[in-house]
């Protein structure tokens, strides 16, 4: 009996210790996938608004590709009608830099998806989503994806009700 009364103090302190680290654990992948989630809803919005400034003022007339990344609002200058892989009306307007580093998330850069219903803002190629889905392997962003219906879907491109993708209108 002593000897078992010997063991009791130090297997409770051990059980109370693995249990705090399996909670810290856990507690760490739950932050940070609603850090992912979140930073990725507010960053869409941020770039959505930047890219409805440039059309305002220089007017977007499209991209050269069906994908296209997004590294290049920080520049300050440049010499003829295309930036980076967006092509513009008015290039003399431009009034960047509009962000001193171009946002990223997981170290990718986001991008701009055409489709047959209009550009997008997305997170880039390889992103792994918080719902464990990563672009471009799982969620696939092509010509004829729905982004649009992706955006209201748990299960693709919305998070905690906020879409991870944000249309860009480029009405003339």
């Amino acid at each position: 009996m002593r000897e078992i009364k010997k063991y009791i103090i130090p297997v409770s302190i051990s059980l109370l210790l693995t249990t705090f680290v399996v909670i810290s654990i856990a507690n760490l992948f739950y932050r940070s996938k609603v850090t992912t989630g979140e930073m990725v809803a507010a960053e869409v919005v941020q770039l959505h608004d930047i890219f409805q400034r440039i059309h305002r003022t220089c007017e977007i007339m499209g991209f050269d590709y069906q994908k296209n990344r997004i590294n290049f609002l920080n520049v300050r200058s440049f010499t003829g009608s295309e930036v980076g892989p967006m092509n513009l009306v008015h290039p003399g307007k431009w009034e960047g830099p509009y962000v001193e580093d171009n946002p990223t998330i997981q170290g990718i850069e986001y991008q701009i998806v055409r489709t047959k219903n209009g550009y997008f803002i997305t997170p880039g190629e390889k992103v792994k989503l918080p719902n464990g889905k990563i672009i471009g392997e799982d969620i696939l962003l092509d010509e004829s994806a729905d982004i649009t219906a992706m955006m209201h879907d748990e299960n693709m491109l919305m998070f905690e009700g906020k879409p991870l993708a944000m249309p860009l209108m480029l009405k003339r």
